[in-house]
């Protein structure tokens, strides 16, 4: 049995932090010791963690971004548990987690994962050259996709060890369960008919995931004569820009905002189809799992790993970034029925093959296990 600390910048609704509340949660199903530090308090995913007795929750309270007083709290945190290894989500989490270690002069292995691609700001990329020092001290550095890890590595974002951890869904949680009445029902009270061409996205409403892209696709579809109507699961700063768009474009009405969703399973099985229209940041989207497991085909931005998760044709589409003519064009060869249940089916297929949450955890509890027994610990580091 392992002793595992996860740190994370906070546990918000982003998917680096979905990422590592499903991997302590089964981990601790496994058996093992759990436990969850965050350094800011956005707290909205505490009561989705499931951790054993003797599992701690605890906020680092940072009120800026480096914050002495909360990396001693970290530092002492880390002296009272003696883990076994310290897992780190994303630099962020990674620089409190090596500092801290260092601090509480314990002998403990430092394993980061790495969720982002693109950087959308030169101050980030900034933080990237001051991060990449702590990358190179960390025991094991795991990149969730190959592009994502060819892009690092030209780049020299490295650690002692490298692995290649696909992101996994449950596919017992995320699969069709909504009979077809149960569907129709749900349709209907979003104000959507069985004729109706459903287009989903489920995500943050964020300038990144260029949400208004879907709009205009929604628009120009319309025009066609095609009964499109879009799906928006989620909320967040972008809502008024997309709701003045859909106003601008006549489409009140044909854009549906649901808001924040504890549960989106029901929503994205009352979609026809899902599309990821992000122009940065996106690197392997579990979104487009979630909805691949729940038997819908995917049209994606060809970003980061879409292209090692969809097979254009049978599974989906990509398009390039930011080309609504080309989101058109893929998105009316799924307007036919048989089309897109044939592609949902595919999608299901592909998830259960390569992208299960089973076959994330099994590699994630063998590399932990490993690091526990031959790695030299990231307090001992030198950072170059």
């Amino acid at each position: 049995m392992a002793r595992v600390i996860f740190v994370t910048g906070s546990l918000s609704h982003g998917g680096a932090e979905r990422h590592a509340v499903a991997l302590m949660n089964r981990l601790t199903e496994r058996g093992h010791e759990c436990h969850a530090v965050y350094i800011k308090n956005v707290d909205d995913q505490v009561d989705r963690l499931r951790l054993r007795e003797g599992g701690t929750v605890r906020c680092l309270n940072a009120s800026r971004y480096f914050d002495r007083r909360a990396l001693a709290d970290f530092a002492a945190h880390i002296s009272h548990l003696r883990p076994s290894v310290v897992v780190a989500a994303n630099p962020y989490a990674l620089l409190y987690g090596w500092l801290a270690l260092r601090r509480a002069d314990v002998r403990a292995p430092l394993a980061v994962t790495f969720h982002t691609t693109l950087l959308p700001s030169a101050k980030e990329w900034l933080q990237m050259l001051y991060y990449r020092p702590f990358f190179w001290a960390a025991d094991c550095l795991v990149f969730i996709c190959e592009a994502q890890r060819r892009h690092w590595l030209r780049r020299g974002v490295f650690s002692r060890r490298i692995e290649l951890i696909y992101n996994g869904v449950d596919t017992e949680e995320f699969c069709e369960s909504l009979n077809p009445e149960e569907r129709r029902t749900l349709r209907r009270a979003l104000g959507f008919s069985d004729s109706d061409f459903v287009i989903g996205v489920s995500a943050l409403l964020r300038p990144e995931k260029n949400h208004v892209q879907l709009v205009e696709a929604v628009a120009r579809l319309r025009k066609m004569g095609s009964p499109v109507r879009a799906l928006m699961i989620g909320d967040g700063a972008t809502r008024p820009v997309i709701e003045a768009r859909a106003r601008e474009l006549d489409l009140e009405g044909h854009i549906v905002i649901t808001g924040l969703q504890q549960d989106v399973r029901p929503y994205v099985a009352a979609c026809d189809a899902v599309a990821l229209c992000s122009h940065a940041v996106e690197t392997f989207s579990l979104a487009a799992l979630e909805a691949m497991a729940l038997g819908r085909p995917v049209v994606h931005s060809d970003i980061g790993g879409a292209a090692e998760m969809i097979r254009p044709g049978e599974n989906g589409f990509l398009f390039p970034v930011g080309d609504t003519e080309a989101l058109v064009d893929r998105l009316t060869r799924l307007v036919d029925r048989s089309d897109r249940e044939r592609m949902g089916r595919k999608a299901r297929e592909i998830v259960e093959a390569r992208f299960s949450e089973r076959s994330m955890v099994d590699r994630y509890e063998r590399m932990l296990l490993d690091l526990c027994r031959t790695s030299h610990p990231a307090g001992e580091a030198v950072v170059h």
